[in-house]
C-alpha cells in the first residue's frame, strides 16, 4: 500500500546530512565515538528526516536532523534510566530540559551532553521563524517531557495503560505536534491558526503522525517485548483487550491501514482549502503554497517512516546479541550523567 501510493522522496542535501549529524553526535558527546563510527549511519536517523522535510533550507534541515538524532538518544537514555532504576537521574534531566526549552542559549555548555545537545539544536530551530512559533514549539515540547515522565512512572510502577490512555499518551511521547510544527520552518512560513486548526488539516496531520507512531509500534513490538516494555499499542491490546499476540498484531495493522485511508480523504480536502486560499488577500498565493508544502510533507511522512523502519538498525532485533539491549547504546552506569546515552 505504501510502496504503491506514496513514492519515496529524499531531500537533495541528505548525503551531507549523514556526515554532519555524525560529526555533531561526536562533538556533543551524545554517543561514544566507537558507536558513532559503527552504528550512526546504519541507524538512518538522517534518512527519516530527509525523507519528510522536503523543500527545507539546508540549515533548517540540518538542525531538524540533529534534533531528531538527539530525540532518539534521549529516548534511549529514558529507557536505560528506567531499566537501571535511575529515578533521580531522570527527574534531574526532565527539569533541565524544561529549562532549556525556554532558554536554550543558557544551556549550550551544560555539563550533561544531553541537555547541551538539545539546547544547541533547539536554539538553531528557534532562529527559523518568529517568537510566536518558538513559543508554540516550547509549549508542545513541555508536554512531550511531561509525557515521558508519565511513561517513566508507569514503567517503574509496572502499569500498562489502557488502549485509549495509551493512544493519548503516545501522541505526546511520539511528539506529534513537534514534527508538525517543523513543517512551517520547512515551508519558511508560519501558518495562521485558522489553517492549523482547520478540521481537514488536523485530520491529515493526526493521520500521518498516528500512522508513524503505530507503525513504529508494529515494528518495535519484538524489541519492546524482549525489553519488557509496557508502552506499545499491541501490548495495551494484549493486556486490556485480552488479545493474543497475533490478534494484537492484526489489530495494530488494521489501525495503521486506517490512518492511510483517513489521510487520503483529508489530503483532498486540504487541497481544496489551498485552492480557496489562493484568492484570499494579498498573500493568498504565498499561504496556499505553504499549505501545499505542509500537506505534501505529511504525505512524505508515510514513505519515510515505512522505509526507515525497514532499513534502520534500530529495529534489527534478530541480529543483536541481546534482544533486550540494543548494541548502539552505552548500557553502563555513566560516571557523569549523560556521558553514555
Amino acid at each position: 500500500m505504501i510502496e504503491d501510493a506514496f513514492p519515496r522522496n529524499l531531500h537533495p542535501y541528505w548525503p551531507k546530512l549523514q556526515e554532519k549529524t555524525r560529526s555533531w553526535l561526536l562533538e556533543k558527546r551524545l554517543m561514544p565515538a566507537d558507536k558513532v563510527e559503527k552504528y550512526a549511519d546504519g541507524l538512518c536517523y538522517t534518512d527519516l528526516m530527509a525523507g519528510y522535510y522536503i523543500g527545507a533550507p539546508n540549515d533548517v534541515l540540518a538542525a531538524i536532523c540533529d534534533y531528531s538524532a538527539w530525540f532518539f538518544v534521549w529516548d534511549d537514555r529514558h529507557d536505560r534510566d528506567v531499566i537501571h532504576g535511575r529515578t533521580a537521574s531522570w527527574r534531574r534531566l526532565a527539569v533541565q530540559l524544561h529549562a532549556a526549552t525556554e532558554a536554550p542559549e543558557l544551556h549550550l555548555d551544560h555539563k550533561d551532553p544531553l541537555v547541551a545537545g538539545f539546547a544547541d539544536s533547539v536554539a538553531r530551530l528557534y532562529g527559523s521563524l518568529g517568537r510566536s512559533w518558538n513559543a508554540r514549539f516550547a509549549r508542545h515540547f513541555h508536554v512531550v517531557i511531561d509525557a515521558y515522565d508519565q511513561e517513566f512512572r508507569n514503567r517503574m510502577a509496572g502499569t500498562v495503560p489502557t488502549v485509549d490512555e495509551y493512544i493519548a499518551l503516545r501522541r505526546n511521547t511520539f511528539a506529534h505536534w513537534i514534527w508538525l510544527d517543523l513543517l512551517e520552518p520547512t515551508a519558511q512560513y508560519e501558518l495562521p491558526s485558522w489553517v492549523r486548526k482547520n478540521e481537514a488539516f488536523v485530520r491529515a496531520a493526526l493521520a500521518c503522525q498516528d500512522f508513524a507512531a503505530w507503525y513504529n509500534d508494529l515494528c518495535s513490538l519484538p524489541k519492546e517485548l524482549a525489553g519488557e516494555e509496557l508502552h506499545n499499542l499491541g501490548i495495551s491490546l494484549i493486556k486490556h483487550e485480552g488479545m493474543s499476540l497475533q490478534e494484537a498484531v492484526t489489530e495494530v495493522r488494521k489501525r495503521v491501514e486506517g490512518t492511510i485511508q483517513e489521510f487520503l480523504v483529508a489530503e483532498a480536502e486540504v487541497e481544496q482549502l489551498a485552492v480557496v486560499t489562493e484568492n484570499v488577500g494579498p498573500h493568498g498565493a504565498e499561504l496556499a503554497t505553504a499549505i501545499r508544502s505542509c500537506i505534501g510533507n505529511m504525505r512524505n511522512w508515510f514513505s519515510s517512516v515505512y522505509w526507515f523502519h525497514h532499513e534502520s538498525g534500530r529495529y534489527a532485533v534478530d541480529s543483536w546479541d541481546d534482544r533486550a539491549t540494543p548494541p548502539y547504546i552505552c548500557d553502563e552506569q555513566p560516571d557523569q550523567v549523560g556521558e553514555c546515552a
